[in-house]
């Protein structure tokens, strides 16, 4: 109003709608001791496996590039790469941002072959979707709400479903059964060999949840899903029957994203327990068996969690890689991961994903265009890698080859 202005008040100012959490180590991260690392010659579903507990992967000790291969359209403001590239017979299999599959040979990273699953009127503002192998046999999901499967020799259609709604996440395979899940919280299992129905199962609907979806977790004749309402199930492989549920929705809801209970992370099944990680600062362990919670720890993310035998590495919605102890939740060690582009002004939000343990190191992805190779027994940087782009996808490793899809739709191959 014309007057001068006063100086402020000396001291230090904090943001009283910012919930600060304080994690701190718990546990001796000497003791940390790791399964030796095994040779997968293949990486067939989102995750790995159908349980998606990899453990401990072998790659190269030294990686260098050996191949840049175009995969399609990348990301713009109304198409998104949200899905990994999978890999299975000596093929790297992805789908772009305009749901177009491609084969790429895993030996020289030359185009094998190209298939569209989504009709173009289907295509605008559509997103979403996931591959998975299983068989010979090559299924997709999309964002306008179909699975397809397709010949993975030739990309020829072999079959096509429609669901009914959008479909985020990529499909799990396993014993004849595809089972997808769509945005309106409903998991679906279909027959492989022709597509047929077999069963579904709803959870609480939700009008806003992240981009990109889940993936359910199978081991023997138990399925876990989670869905964006927080809500996370064990159905019935057979007839999708609930044996338990579980909830990440957490009371405590302060700041803008965190009121989103999405776990779109994969749950991780590892023996005798299930491991989820909600948006909504909730992880926890669970007994597979009974849905008994084991543990929780007040951490909130939007990555898979990764178990290596009696570990769990964990990238936060902090940006912070660590290590807790499986059994417990115990803190080992926690490292902080770069949060902006430019750290003196605070902009260009930088977001990791993974993590994943190959040849004895975690590899994480920023959407900076950087990969990092990270101690797990320590958690201090051992190296890192300029990429060509972003990166908002886990690193999948095959045949001791480690695989990148950037933004712009470049897989590129490093061993």
């Amino acid at each position: 109003m014309g007057e001068d202005d006063k100086p402020p008040l000396p001291g230090e100012r904090v943001a009283v709608l910012s919930y600060q959490r304080g994690l701190d180590v718990e546990a001796d991260s000497a003791r940390i001791r790791l399964p030796r690392p095994f040779l997968n010659v293949n990486w067939p579903q989102t995750g790995g496996l159908p349980h998606h507990a990899m453990h401990h992967v072998d790659a190269g000790e030294r990686l260098a590039r050996a191949w840049t291969a175009d995969v399609g359209r990348g990301s713009d403001e109304r198409h998104k790469l949200v899905s990994p590239p999978v890999v299975a017979g000596g093929k790297v299999f992805a789908i772009d941002a305009m749901s177009e599959v491609s084969a790429t040979d895993a030996a020289t990273g030359a185009r094998l072959w190209q298939a569209r699953v989504v009709e173009d009127a289907d295509l605008d503002g559509s997103f979403g979707g996931g591959l998975a192998y299983d068989d010979g046999r090559l299924f997709a999901s999309t964002g306008s709400g179909e699975v397809v499967a397709l010949n993975a020799d030739t990309g020829a259609q072999l079959w096509r479903r429609s669901v009914g709604a959008p479909l985020r996440g990529a499909p799990a395979v396993r014993g004849g059964r595809v089972v997808v899940q769509s945005v309106e919280n409903q998991t679906q299992a279909l027959a492989a060999a022709d597509g047929r129905p077999l069963w579904r199962h709803t959870g609480i609907s939700e009008t806003a949840s992240l981009l990109g979806g889940s993936t359910p977790a199978i081991d023997g004749n138990v399925v876990v899903v989670a869905y964006s309402s927080g809500e996370l199930f064990a159905l019935r492989i057979e007839n999708g029957a609930p044996l338990w549920a579980e909830s990440l929705a957490a009371l405590r809801r302060t700041e803008g994203l965190s009121i989103l209970t999405d776990v779109r992370g994969l749950p991780v099944i590892g023996g005798d327990r299930v491991y989820a990680l909600g948006n909504s600062d909730t992880l926890i362990a669970v007994d597979l068996r009974t849905g008994r919670r084991l543990w929780e720890r007040e951490i909130g993310g939007t990555q898979t969690p990764w178990l290596a035998g009696e570990y769990l590495f964990v990238i936060s919605n902090d940006q912070e890689l660590m290590a807790l102890e499986a059994g417990t939740g115990r803190i080992a060690w926690i490292t902080a991961l770069q949060r902006w582009k430019d750290a003196k002004d605070r902009s260009g939000y930088v977001t990791w994903s993974g993590p994943v343990l190959a040849g004895d190191r975690l590899v994480v992805t920023g959407s900076n265009g950087w990969a990092l190779a990270v101690s797990p027994y320590g958690g201090q940087v051992l190296g890192k890698e300029p990429l060509p782009e972003g990166v908002v996808t886990p690193p999948v490793v095959a045949d001791r080859s480690v695989y990148f899809l950037t933004e712009d739709a470049k897989l590129l191959a490093y061993r």
